[in-house]
């Protein structure tokens, strides 16, 4: 007897797409990267990009995002857009602003 499957979600396999904004090599900024690789691999492991946009490098592309403090993370996928401000050491804090944890 053959049991019934389920598609995947296709929700489930959605890339989530991060930009982190940081100016320059700061401990502030070095720690926010490390915070968001560990939250990235424990929660979202083989589903996200990270992508890392130093304004001392690129300042005009903070304006796209609305970028007013820095370090700031972005989530542009999925989408609602959603931004976290700070070195993202509140792992909590975190996951609930990227949606990954109930409010």
């Amino acid at each position: 007897m053959n049991s019934p499957t389920t598609a995947p979600d296709p929700a489930d396999a959605e890339i989530w797409t991060l930009r982190l904004y940081v100016a320059g090599e700061t401990p502030k900024s070095i720690t926010a990267f490390a915070n968001l690789k560990r939250i990235c691999e424990e929660h979202l492991a083989g589903r996200y990009r990270i992508e890392v946009i130093d304004l001392r490098e690129n300042p005009e592309l903070a304006r796209g995002d609305q970028i007013l403090a820095i370090p700031t993370l972005v989530r542009k996928l999925p989408e609602p857009m959603r931004k976290i401000i700070g070195d993202l050491s509140n792992t909590e804090r975190v996951l609930i602003g990227l949606d990954l944890l109930p409010r």
